[in-house]
């Protein structure tokens, strides 16, 4: 039997999978860091971390398997996006990373947009300056730490640097390098023009690969820490929205799947490349050599209900407590008790600003319509509405710029629910299906894996060996659902456009 490692590198552990060659999970290992807020809106995290957590999760689920070295045939590696690694030229790192959720870098947006132009930029890199993008943190540390841009001899994304310790190889491959805002997304290179007009040496940066191409083998130091043969090889892997997509199956045309954690993501399979001019959606290369997809993010559609629980929640508790029942069991039954519009109540989920559809950090939530008759049964059913209806805009934004949605897949802890999933199949209109395994990234980067190695000759190919969908979970849309919840989306959107501006007041307060 052959044997394929997932390395899921995120932001508060790093998770290793061993998986066979049909997809089934063999070993499994995760070790926990943290992450370093030194100035309000700041973000970092110690690249070694990341480092000794992948060596140390591949030693433990050899040793704990009993595999033989030499049947691990591939090790993909997802990874947080954005982050930024600098390493001088002996390869070693010069400061913290600053990591995709870091703030800092408003000015070093606006210095893009204006030395590349807005249309421009979009044109090239697919989306607008955005602070979570690493180009943005590059000149953050060129126009604040000059001393740390001038040891600096390789930049490296999180996932690249894990990938550089493994293999020696300074490499990174296309999906995760969109999201730097420094690739040309249609042509999947670097952009010459992008990185001659921010003064950026393109010598620094890694080699670009495909997702599944080989990237390097396991070097003898690193075998020796992990146990792993120097004949295993090491493909490109895949940012984590990207991996998550191969781990459910999301690899043609007409598929796309939808997630709900803290935030919200609806991601879309495209053989073409197709950008917003208005930079509502990002673009990137996908994982499939050759194609793309666009992904719309909001950014609090799964925190407003831990939002709403911390905050008004208690009775939930102490229901629980009473009954023996779990919270969000008392809560899903409270929903569909309670009719579609949540007795003419409407929630906006802009607890932190907005991504899709509005690019507005300044808008919050609010809920609309609230009156003495409304019970928590109504407001915990309007916040699981904010939810898909924020979704749903993802979705529209798509459907405007001609991306064919057929069949959608759903993942993440925010949709264990049957009943948000009920919901998300009823407002978008389409079948809303589930896989048997829950390890989406690292199994989507095993997958990759085994086409770099060989044992598969396409991402789809692996895809139909190594995924497998689970019927009992299908959900499909009720039509007259459909209906009513358009009435209420409506609304819904309308009253965005009616308080943008009391946003924007209300923030100069």
């Amino acid at each position: 039997m052959n044997y394929l490692i997932g390395i899921d590198l995120g932001t508060s552990s790093t998770k290793t999978v061993l998986f066979d060659e049909v997809g089934n999970i063999i070993a499994d290992s995760k070790i926990d860091y943290p992450m370093y807020t030194p100035h309000n809106g700041w973000a970092e995290q110690e690249p070694d971390d990341w480092a000794n957590a992948a060596v140390n999760t591949i030693a433990n689920v050899i040793k704990d398997s009993g595999v033989n070295k030499d049947d691990i045939k591939g090790i993909g590696i997802s990874g947080q996006m954005h982050g930024l690694v600098m390493l001088d030229e002996d390869g070693k790192v010069i400061r913290p990373s600053i990591i995709w959720c870091d703030q800092r870098t408003g000015k070093e947006c606006d210095e893009i947009t204006e030395k590349v132009g807005a249309e421009r930029l979009i044109e090239i890199t697919a989306n607008p300056a955005l602070t979570g993008f690493t180009a943005s943190k590059i000149l953050w540390v060129k126009n604040n730490e000059p001393e740390n841009y001038a040891k600096c001899k390789h930049i490296l994304l999180p996932k690249d640097y894990v990938r550089y310790v493994l293999t020696g190889e300074f490499a990174t491959e296309v999906s995760d390098a969109s999201g730097m805002q420094l690739l040309d997304v249609p042509k999947r290179q670097w952009s010459d023009e992008v990185l001659e007009k921010l003064d950026i040496d393109k010598s620094m940066l890694a080699k670009v690969y495909e997702s599944c191409e080989v990237t390097g083998t396991i070097t003898e130091e690193a075998a020796a820490k992990t146990g792993l043969s120097t004949s295993t090889v090491v493909v490109g892997g895949a940012g984590d929205n990207a991996a998550a997509a191969v781990g459910t199956g999301v690899v043609e045309e007409g598929m796309a799947f939808t997630t709900i954690g803290t935030s919200g993501v609806v991601f879309a399979h495209s053989k073409e490349v197709k950008i917003d001019p208005k930079g509502r959606v990002h673009t990137f290369c996908c994982a499939v050599p050759g194609e793309w997809h666009q992904m719309g993010v909001t950014q609090a559609c799964g925190y407003s209900l831990q939002w709403y629980l911390d905050n008004c929640g208690n009775s939930y508790a102490y229901d629980a407590e009473k009954t023996g029942e779990g919270i969000y069991d008392i809560i899903d039954r409270e929903v569909l008790d309670t009719p579609i519009g949540s007795n003419k109540l409407i929630y906006l989920p802009y607890l932190n600003g907005e991504r899709t559809p509005h690019l507005d950090p300044d808008c919050r939530g609010v809920f609309f319509g609230l009156s003495s008759m409304h019970k928590r049964s109504d407001m915990v059913r309007a916040v699981y509405e904010g939810m898909i209806y924020s979704l749903t805009d993802c979705k529209d934004v798509l459907d405007e710029m001609g991306v064919p949605i057929n069949e959608m897949m759903a993942c993440g802890g925010g949709l264990k629910s049957v009943v948000k999933r009920q919901m998300l199949s009823d407002s978008f209109g389409v079948d809303v299906n589930t896989v048997t395994a829950k390890e989406g990234p690292a199994l989507g980067v095993a997958i990759l894996a085994g086409v770099g190695a060989g044992l598969y000759e396409s991402v789809q190919e692996a895809c139909k060996k190594m995924i497998h969908k689970d019927p009992d979970n299908a959900c499909t849309p009720n039509m007259d659902n459909n209906k009513e919840y358009d009435k209420y989306h409506a609304i819904y959107k309308k009253l965005y456009d009616d308080l943008k501006d009391s946003f924007k007041d209300m923030a100069k307060l």
